[in-house]
C-alpha cells in the first residue's frame, strides 16, 4: 500500500497492503513525525480528525487521534460521522497544522481510506506526500503508546469536539457566501428527491436545502440512513449513473418529483438527474453539471457584484474535464485555469490565487466533484446541493429546466460533447505494457500519429513530461512517473486523455469534441462516437489485454 492520492485507500484486511490497525498506526506515526519536523507550532495549532460511516472508520480515527494526543498535540476530533468537507473546513477554521478524514469515498464496502489535508485546507501535494511517506517508512514499528486509545475514551484535556461549532459555522458561511435567492427556493414548485447512497449525507444535505430556503426534500428511505454494507447498490457511486439511481428514480416517480440529487457516501460529490417530458430521466454527466455550475457561478456573482472587474475573477477545472468553462471565460472576461487531475491540485491552486488577492468562484472535475466558493478548498457535495437547488428554482421561474439551460449554455458558448468511461484492469503489468506500447507505437520513442482514420495533431504525456505541442517538447503541467496519463489532441479538435486511476483498478478515458456556437449536436456526437470506438480498438485492445469495459 503506497501513500498516494492525498493519502491511502485500500481493502480492509490483514497485511501491509491493506487498511488495518497496524497500517493506520504506521501512517499516523509517520504523519506526526513529518509534522513535527516541518510545522514549528504543531503543539499549539493542533490537528483535525473526522470519519465516515464505513466499517472501522471510527476505530481508525481514534487510533490516529490517540497518536497525536500521546504526543501532546491538541486534536479536534469529530465524535460522530461527518461529511468529508467538514474536515478541510475545520482545518481552516481552527488554523490547524493538518487534518485527516477516514473515508474511502465511493469505493466498495470492503475498502477504507485516509485522506490528508495540509494547513491551507487543501489535500496534500508534493513535497508533503513524499515527506510523509518517507517518515512512515522510518517509523514502521508501533510506538509503545500507539495502541492505547485511552486519551480518546477518557476525554483527554487536549481533545476537543468540533462538531456543533463546525455545523453552525459551516452553514452560516454557506448562507453568507452562496445563497442569493432564498425566496425562489421557498416558493418553487419543484419536488427534489434525495439519496445519501447509504452514506453520511442526509442530515447535512437537508440542512443545506433549508439554508437555501427549501423546506423539504423527498428522501429515498432505503438509502438515507448510513449503512456500511451498502445493501441496495452494487457500487455506492452515483457517478455510475442510472444503475446507481434505480431506487431514487423509483421514489421520484412515485412522488411526482422531477429532480434527483445524490451524494456519494462521504458527501463530497453530487449527482443530479432530471425528468424529461416523455417521462425518461436525464442523468447529467460531471461535465454537464460543470457547465451549469460554472454558468450559474458567474451569473450569481454578476448579480451581486455588477461592477467588479472580471479580470480578478477565476474558475478552475482539471485537465481531463470539459473545456466549457474556458469558453465561458473567453466570452465573459474572467480567467480560467487548468490543473492536473484531482482536487488536490485545484484546492492548492485556489489557495495560491486567494493569497494573491484573486477571487475564485468555482472549480470542478468531471467525476461529479464541485467546489462552489472557497470556504472549503475541496470538492463539496453538501454546498453544491444547495447551489443546484437555488439554480433550478430560479431557472424554473425563468421558464427553463436544467436540461434546457444546459442547451442554452452550449448554444451561447459552443457545444462541448464529451464521452468518458473506463476499463477495469487488475494486472499492473498489463497497464504498464499498454502505455509502453503507446510510447513506442511506430518504433522506439515514437508515439502514434493517427488512431484509425483520425489524425493526431499533438501528444502530451504527463508520465514522462513530453509535449510535442510545445517548442521544447516539455509539458507545462507537472509530470509524475508514479501514474500513467497521455493526452491526444486530434486534428478534428477532439481531445482524448487516457489515464490510470489513483484509487481504483481502472484505465480511464476522457474525450471531448468542441464545436462553434450554433453547430449541430448530432454531427458532433456521431464523430465523437466513431473516434472513441477507434481509441478502444487501437489503443486499449480490450480482447488482447483481457480488460473489462464499464458496465452499462
Amino acid at each position: 500500500m503506497e501513500f498516494g492520492t492525498a493519502g491511502l485507500r485500500a481493502r480492509m484486511a490483514a497485511g501491509y497492503a491493506c487498511m488495518n490497525d497496524l497500517t493506520i498506526i504506521q501512517s499516523g506515526q509517520g504523519l506526526l513525525k513529518y509534522l513535527e519536523s516541518t510545522v514549528p507550532n504543531l503543539r499549539t495549532a493542533g490537528f483535525v480528525v473526522g470519519y465516515d460511516a464505513r466499517h472501522n472508520s471510527r476505530r481508525f480515527a481514534e487510533l490516529t487521534a490517540s497518536i497525536f494526543l500521546h504526543a501532546d498535540v491538541p486534536v479536534y476530533m469529530f465524535r460522530q460521522i461527518s461529511p468529508t468537507p467538514f474536515v478541510p473546513y475545520a482545518v481552516l477554521r481552527y488554523k490547524c497544522a493538518c487534518g485527516v478524514m477516514v473515508t474511502a469515498s465511493h469505493n466498495p464496502k470492503e475498502d477504507n481510506g485516509y485522506k490528508v489535508y495540509w494547513g491551507n485546507g487543501s489535500q496534500i501535494i508534493s513535497p508533503h506526500d513524499k515527506g510523509i511517506s518517507q517518515n512512515i517508512d522510518k517509523h514502521l514499528d508501533p510506538f509503545p503508546t500507539s495502541w492505547d486509545t485511552s486519551p480518546v475514551s477518557d476525554n483527554s484535556p487536549l481533545l476537543k469536539e468540533p462538531f456543533d461549532d463546525v455545523m453552525d459555522a459551516y452553514f452560516k458561511d454557506m448562507d453568507a457566501t452562496l445563497c442569493t435567492d432564498k425566496e425562489a427556493c421557498a416558493r418553487t414548485s419543484i419536488k427534489f428527491t434525495y439519496t445519501a447512497m447509504h452514506g453520511v449525507g442526509y442530515e447535512f444535505s437537508l440542512k443545506s436545502a433549508h439554508t437555501f430556503g427549501l423546506s423539504t426534500m423527498i428522501p429515498v428511505v432505503e438509502q438515507v440512513q448510513p449503512d456500511p454494507d451498502f445493501p441496495t447498490v452494487k457500487f455506492p457511486n452515483p457517478e455510475e449513473g442510472k444503475s446507481a439511481l434505480e431506487l431514487a428514480i423509483k421514489t421520484a416517480n412515485a412522488n411526482e418529483s422531477t429532480v434527483i440529487l445524490a451524494n456519494d457516501p462521504d458527501a463530497d460529490r453530487l449527482a443530479v438527474a432530471e425528468k424529461k417530458p416523455d417521462g425518461a430521466w436525464k442523468v447529467f454527466t460531471g461535465n454537464e453539471l460543470g457547465a451549469l455550475f460554472g454558468w450559474y457561478s458567474w451569473y450569481a456573482y454578476r448579480k451581486t457584484h455588477p461592477d467588479v472587474n472580471a479580470d480578478n475573477v477565476y474558475m478552475l477545472a482539471s485537465t481531463v474535464s470539459s473545456k466549457i468553462i474556458a469558453a465561458i471565460a473567453r466570452k465573459e472576461g474572467f480567467h480560467f485555469e487548468e490543473t492536473l487531475t484531482g482536487f488536490k491540485w485545484m484546492g492548492n491552486r485556489s489557495d495560491e490565487l486567494l493569497r494573491a488577492g484573486k477571487t475564485v468562484l468555482f472549480a470542478f472535475e468531471e467525476a461529479i466533484g464541485f467546489m462552489c466558493g472557497v470556504k472549503v478548498l475541496d470538492k463539496d457535495g453538501v454546498s453544491a446541493l444547495g447551489v443546484i437547488i437555488e439554480m433550478a428554482s430560479i431557472l424554473k421561474e425563468q421558464g427553463f429546466t436544467l436540461q434546457q439551460k444546459l442547451e442554452d449554455i452550449y448554444m451561447t458558448y459552443g457545444l462541448h460533447i464529451s464521452r468518458n468511461s473506463y476499463f477495469l484492469c487488475y494486472d499492473p503489468h498489463v497497464i504498464q505494457a499498454l502505455f509502453d506500447r503507446l510510447r513506442n507505437y511506430g518504433g522506439a520513442n515514437q508515439y502514434p500519429t493517427q488512431c484509425g482514420p483520425f489524425q493526431i495533431k499533438s501528444i502530451r504525456d504527463l508520465t514522462t513530461g513530453f509535449d510535442n505541442s510545445r517548442p521544447d517538447n516539455k509539458a507545462v503541467l507537472p509530470s509524475s512517473k508514479s501514474s500513467q496519463m497521455i493526452t491526444f489532441s486530434f486534428t478534428n479538435g477532439c481531445i482524448a486523455t487516457m489515464r490510470t486511476s489513483g484509487t481504483e483498478p481502472k484505465i480511464k478515458y476522457y474525450t471531448e469534441l468542441c464545436g462553434e456556437p450554433g453547430k449541430g449536436r448530432e454531427e458532433l456526437q456521431n464523430e465523437l462516437n466513431q473516434l472513441v470506438a477507434s481509441i478502444v480498438e487501437h489503443f486499449y485492445e480490450p480482447e488482447k489485454n483481457g480488460i473489462t469495459p464499464q458496465a452499462d
